[in-house]
């Protein structure tokens, strides 16, 4: 935790220990996409606890938590994911999952603890003039979930004129803050191919049409893609699945493939896209085979506004010292379906050191990774002086 004498970290009390054990319970219950039931529960029973108006069943397992003190018309939104994912965890720790195939691999239920916390202190004290939104967003994890409750009228029903998230950053130390202004997470997109060859057998070829190795010339031509769109402009194409075929004597109908391209820029998705179809048309053309591409962009580049990420950053150095936060860091290629509440209120999404080494650097979307129950008042306090700050009385 912090040593500075002047940083203006509140002392949460009995909270911190209630916050770990909320965010315990969520990790042994972990629950995926829009199926977050008994964390909205848990989320909503607490927030009415503490006199919190709660509106539920946004996006199915959404919901928003209202507070509102003094006669100010200005307000604040604070947001923290719930979902879990698909993952077998492999920890042991007495809060390990108890569901099969799921685990809190990301720390949404580390998110989800220090908003509940936050937004329990900010009950009880009430050192602000104006409103706060606190959103509880299903089905970050590739679903879409902020794109939903947008959809079902987020903002106009929950008018905020800013609004906040957060991520903890494994390998960043602890009480510590990292963020930039501009494009910080790239835009998502998938993509999936599916080559229609001649199956056969295996002793002659030459009377089938293998769509494995039509694949192999795909991806080549695609690997040469990306190196030359690279050289103009950060991109990411990863191929992740490849399926075809189940006996060694017998070559495929069909081979099928997909994956995931990241970049900073719609431009750059664009011409990805177009390029990885040229490809196609190209080789299929050459063997005289069909091939059908699909590609979704599903997230989009998550850009933080520079006024609100120079606030964000102040607030992180009143909490923790000025040589604790990075202002201007590198964006990366991970994406965040906040970017869609990004665009639709100023706002910005700045990361906070989860630890290195045992303590919380095992990184993201790994079976053996936990969030650090130690940043867990450091969060909460962020999220509490984003209002006090932004709302003062």
């Amino acid at each position: 935790m912090p040593d500075e004498s002047n940083n203006k970290m509140k002392d949460l009390g009995a909270l911190v220990p209630q916050m770990r054990q909320w965010r315990h319970q969520l990790h042994r219950q972990p629950e995926t996409a829009f199926t977050e039931y008994l964390t909205a529960k848990l989320v909503a029973k607490t927030l009415r606890a503490h006199g919190i108006e709660v509106h539920e069943e946004i996006a199915r397992t959404g919901l928003v938590g209202v507070l509102r003190n003094g006669t100010s018309e200005r307000s604040i939104a604070l947001r923290a994911d719930m979902d879990a994912l698909q993952i077998e965890e492999l920890n042991t720790f007495e809060h390990k999952s108890e569901i099969d195939g799921k685990m809190h691999a990301c720390g949404h239920d580390g998110h989800t603890a220090m908003l509940m916390g936050a937004a329990c202190k900010l009950a009880d004290e009430s050192k602000f003039d104006g409103t706060v939104y606190f959103i509880f967003q299903p089905a970050e994890e590739n679903e879409g979930g902020a794109r939903q409750m947008l959809d079902e009228g987020l903002f106009e029903r929950f008018p905020a004129d800013s609004v906040y998230g957060l991520h903890n950053l494994p390998g960043l130390s602890t009480g510590h803050f990292s963020i930039c202004a501009g494009p910080m997470m790239a835009g998502f997109a998938t993509f999936e191919c599916v080559i229609h060859g001649q199956g056969g057998h295996s002793a002659m070829p030459h009377l089938a049409k293998n769509p494995i190795m039509i694949g192999n010339e795909i991806l080549a031509g695609w690997s040469q893609v990306k190196l030359a769109i690279e050289a103009e402009n950060q991109v990411n194409m990863e191929v992740t699945w490849f399926q075809a075929g189940e006996a060694s004597n017998t070559i495929p109908e069909t081979a099928s493939m997909g994956g995931s391209v990241r970049c900073f820029d719609e431009s750059t998705n664009a011409r990805m896209e177009a390029e990885m179809q040229a490809v196609i048309n190209a080789i299929s053309t050459q063997h005289d085979v069909s091939v059908t591409f699909d590609y979704q962009v599903r997230y989009p580049v998550l850009v933080n506004d520079q006024e609100k990420t120079a606030y964000c950053a102040d607030v992180a150095a009143d909490l923790v010292g000025p040589h604790r936060v990075e202002s201007d860091r590198e964006p990366v290629m991970a994406s965040e379906d906040f970017a869609y509440m990004l665009q639709a209120r100023p706002g910005a999404y700045i990361l906070i050191g989860n630890g290195e080494g045992e303590a919380g650097g095992c990184m993201v979307h790994n079976p053996h990774y936990d969030f650090n129950d130690d940043i867990l008042e450091l969060g909460a306090n962020y999220f509490i002086r984003l209002v006090e700050t932004s709302l003062q009385l």
